[in-house]
């Protein structure tokens, strides 16, 4: 008996049967996924890795709102069956970060302004716990790592996207400080559905050098060891974020 190819990945090679519901003209990389495909980790199931690499593709901003996924592309993208895919399809629309779309597929969630609104209060309120948390418990070691990463920021201040990560790094480093695993679980929620918005604030003059000054006045807060600054600096910064990304949302007519 011949024995199954294998993929890549070292796994069993689970091609999509190609039925009149699966066979279309175009291929993943016609459909605009990532190519290659991202690899499944050692001892990963097949349904956490198709919803781990679909998680990250919509927090990474690579599926914007709006897009629409169909069962048949991404198992022919990640080289497995549907019907791992519909598994994670499942647990993402729990999360709602995937809707039903308007044919027989699913689209990537949008944020309406009070859906805004709404998240950015919750944000406030994880973010303030997550600096004053910071300022107890933090190691000499990571406020380092913190003041090097807000260094940075300066040297990429004409450069929205290296901004982007930078800001995300930054921001988990103090979620990470706190050392709080619950915390960081909602707080790495509300990142994901930051995911579904479709672009930085930083495109908005002023914006960057705004974010630079509060980062470092957190984390001068967080330095001294003082829970309540900490907390309240943090907060304030993510109601001028909320404030800059109504402001981008009314310029792009949404």
């Amino acid at each position: 008996m011949a024995r199954a190819a294998t993929s890549p990945r070292g796994d069993r090679r689970r091609t999509p049967r190609r039925t009149a519901e699966t066979t279309d003209e175009t291929g993943p990389e016609d459909a605009g996924f990532p190519m290659p495909p991202p690899r499944q980790r050692a001892g990963e199931g097949l349904g956490d890795f198709a919803y781990r690499v679909l998680r990250e593709a919509i927090r990474s901003g690579h599926f914007r709102s709006g897009r629409h996924l169909r069962e048949a592309d991404v198992a022919r993208w990640l080289d497995i069956s549907r019907t791992p895919v519909r598994e994670a399809f499942h647990r993402i629309v729990s999360e709602g970060l995937l809707v039903s779309g308007p044919w027989n597929g699913l689209m990537i969630a949008s944020l309406d302004r009070q859906q805004l609104v709404e998240l950015y209060a919750v944000r406030e309120v994880l973010e303030g716990t997550a600096a004053a948390l910071a300022a107890q418990h933090a190691s000499p070691a990571e406020i380092d790592l913190m003041f090097s990463i807000a260094a940075s920021e300066t040297a990429a201040k004409d450069d929205p996207d290296r901004l982007v990560v930078i800001n995300a790094e930054l921001h988990q480093t103090i979620y990470g400080a706190a050392h709080n695993r619950y915390l960081l679980q909602s707080l790495n929620a509300v990142v994901d559905s930051l995911g579904l918005l479709r672009h930085s604030t930083f495109v908005l003059p002023g914006s960057t050098e705004l974010a630079r000054r509060e980062h470092v006045e957190i984390l001068r807060a967080i330095k001294e060891r003082n829970a309540r600054k900490a907390e309240q600096l943090a907060r304030r910064h993510i109601r001028h974020a909320l404030a800059l990304r109504l402001r981008l949302q009314h310029e792009e007519g949404g």
